[in-house]
């Protein structure tokens, strides 16, 4: 009898694209997928905070370099993505909160929220998409999501639309390109202690609101996130496509 083997996590010789890498969950995706061997393109529009995380992973050993790219500004993406070649797997954490209750919704706020989380996700995800199919390769598409795609949750009736916008789009995006090879996710996090969470869980009502429904009891750290996207870019997730993957602490088994 054969023995199965397990398929590798490795990414060597692939090239990743990291929107949002400059800070946060998204550093820490582009850091994971460097590590993993992977070639990384770390995408952000502050120039200079972006050019220090490239210099941080570079410094490691690692094969990474900076792009400049506003998601919200839809025909500037595409200008900066065409001339690119194609990507074996992209992660999308670029994203904005505007936390309020549902009564105090101001409308240049909802339009900020859904103009990055939702309609910039999208055509990233299109771009690259449309290079892996001319490409003739498969690849991997995650968009870094949100419990909050799964749930509701006080003053986050903005932020929750965007993300289960999020996944009916990439639960759509899968059923479309799953001919061409290419797997589309979600990566749902619960709190993770960055400094965009940092201002929720700095709220003494917010912060025990969290403790209580995080079911292991604690808030999250980047590196929780880490290991769930080098699995969904890798071979090792071959058949997952449409889905997401909760990194919540249990907060949605209730």
């Amino acid at each position: 009898m054969s023995l199965p083997r397990t398929p590798s996590f490795r990414l060597d010789g692939r090239r990743a694209l990291v929107a949002g890498a400059s800070s946060g969950i998204g550093f820490g995706a582009a850091a994971a997928l460097a590590e993993a061997g992977a070639h990384v393109v770390m995408a952000a529009r502050g120039e200079a905070r972006l050019k220090d995380a490239v210099l941080a992973v570079t410094e490691a050993g690692y094969a990474a370099e900076a792009l400049l790219l506003d998601v919200t500004d839809i025909a500037a993406m595409r200008d900066v993505l065409a001339p690119l070649g194609a990507f074996d797997v992209l992660v999308n954490s670029a994203g904005i909160a505007r936390h309020a209750p549902a009564f105090e919704t101001e409308l240049s706020n909802y339009d900020a929220v859904m103009a990055a989380n939702v309609k910039g996700a999208h055509f990233l995800a299109v771009g690259v998409a449309h290079g892996m199919v001319e490409a003739g390769k498969g690849g991997s598409i995650m968009t870094i999501s949100s419990q909050m795609g799964h749930v509701g949750g006080i003053d986050r009736s903005v932020y929750a639309a965007s993300k289960h916008a999020v996944e009916g789009m990439t639960k759509s995006m899968a059923i479309e390109w799953g001919g061409h090879g290419i797997r589309v996710n979600t990566v749902c996090p619960t709190f993770i202690r960055t400094p965009l969470a940092e201002q929720t869980l700095k709220i003494p009502e917010r912060r025990r609101w969290i403790e209580e429904k995080i079911k292991l009891g604690r808030v999250g750290e980047i590196e929780d996130v880490m290991g769930a996207v080098v699995f969904l870019a890798s071979d090792a997730s071959a058949l997952i496509t449409g889905t997401s993957l909760l990194i919540d602490g249990g907060w949605t088994a209730d």
